[in-house]
């Protein structure tokens, strides 16, 4: 039987956090449905078995923007992390607020690119002799609003790993070439599928003076990317892929294209978090997959294709996971949303109107293609 909310009851964060996570359960269920349909609850692929089934919605962060953009609902709870909640303020309406359930909930890739590092990148590309009508800066969604809005302001947009083909096509029917930020992996792995060398690509790096690039390189590159990375799916090597195609014959391997460019060459197939869930949806019963990325998804596709005669394997035996992601708990969750019952809206994230505008204008751009 459910645990009544009562207003004014709520205890303090710690109180939540001292409880084991299966007590939380009932606690939650009772607060969803006391708020009713004014709140919406989104659960990114990453997380936690505990905490995404309670989501109105599932997905990667590509379906979720869209979803945070469409939603009706005057409160938006995003068990996902801290750029993803930016994202869903940055397209949300006036009168929707948005609550991430653990303000320390954040992504290593997206701490790997600071505003005023991009802003005296942009520096240096001017002084090389390029400017806005020959680069075009474009961002993974995995980035700050601030990266965003930069984008937006110098006529870019933002991107996810379902749709960065179709916005490097977009990008380079309007300019010479691609400031990719932040993610090297995704940059690269995208231009290399459209044709372009690896030796039309560099690496900035931003804590080398100049990026570490000479100016007659940032010259001669198509890509110019951005010396970052995601913690997880780095951990991926092609030796993963030997030992497991050596172990079992006829294994299918799929990765996400945040892997290096080395474990994506030797893959079967590589795709978003989305992509990967089709991959196996689709595939014929007696399947084998070992999948490249984070464990939480990799184990849940594992135990729900089971019975449909298909299996599922991490291609990294000691497990990869996003411990930002891991981050929200079950606690997390039940203190957010008792609070939202009493009125109170705790961990609200807000975006600045200025940035908002330019961040909204990028993440338009990206609306508009289709993935």
């Amino acid at each position: 039987m459910a645990t009544p909310v009562v207003a004014g009851a709520t205890c303090s964060l710690d109180d939540y956090l001292a409880m084991p996570d299966y007590s939380m359960d009932d606690r939650i269920a009772a607060a969803r449905e006391a708020l009713g349909e004014t709140t919406v609850l989104l659960g990114h692929h990453y997380q936690r078995d505990e905490v995404v089934r309670f989501a109105d919605f599932t997905g990667d962060s590509y379906k979720l923007s869209k979803i945070a953009a469409e939603t009706p609902a005057k409160y938006i709870v995003f068990c996902g992390v801290h750029f993803m909640a930016e994202s869903a303020d940055v397209l949300g309406r006036d009168d929707q607020q948005v609550i991430l359930p653990d303000m320390n909930a954040g992504c290593s890739m997206a701490d790997m690119a600071e505003i005023s590092q991009v802003e005296a990148c942009w520096e240096t590309l001017v002084r090389a002799g390029l400017g806005e009508t020959r680069v075009m800066p474009l961002t993974y969604m995995n980035s700050t609003a601030a990266i965003k809005a930069f984008c937006g302001e110098r006529g870019g947009l933002v991107c996810t790993s379902s749709n960065a083909r179709k916005a490097f096509e977009w990008a380079f029917a309007r300019a010479e070439k691609i400031l990719f930020l932040p993610d090297q992996h995704l940059g690269r792995n995208t231009a290399f599928a459209m044709g372009i060398g690896l030796d039309e690509m560099v690496v900035f790096d931003p804590w080398q003076i100049g990026g570490g690039v000479t100016a007659e390189k940032l010259r001669v590159a198509k890509v110019i990317l951005w010396k970052g990375h995601c913690s997880v799916h780095q951990r991926f090597l092609p030796e993963h892929v030997d030992h497991v195609r050596a172990k079992y014959p006829g294994i299918r391997v799929v990765v996400h294209p945040e892997c290096r460019w080395e474990v994506c060459q030797k893959a079967d197939a590589l795709g978003s978090t989305e992509r990967i869930v089709a991959e196996v949806e689709q595939a014929r019963e007696g399947t084998m997959f070992a999948i490249g990325t984070e464990i939480h998804l990799v184990n849940r596709l594992a135990k729900e294709y089971a019975p449909k005669g298909k299996r599922v394997i991490t291609l990294d035996d000691t497990g990869c996971l996003c411990t930002t992601m891991y981050r929200i708990s079950p606690g997390h969750l039940a203190w957010a949303l008792e609070n939202l019952v009493q009125g109170q809206v705790v961990n609200r994230i807000e975006v600045e109107e200025d940035v908002k505008h330019w961040a909204r204008v990028a993440l338009d751009r990206m609306l508009e293609i289709r993935g």
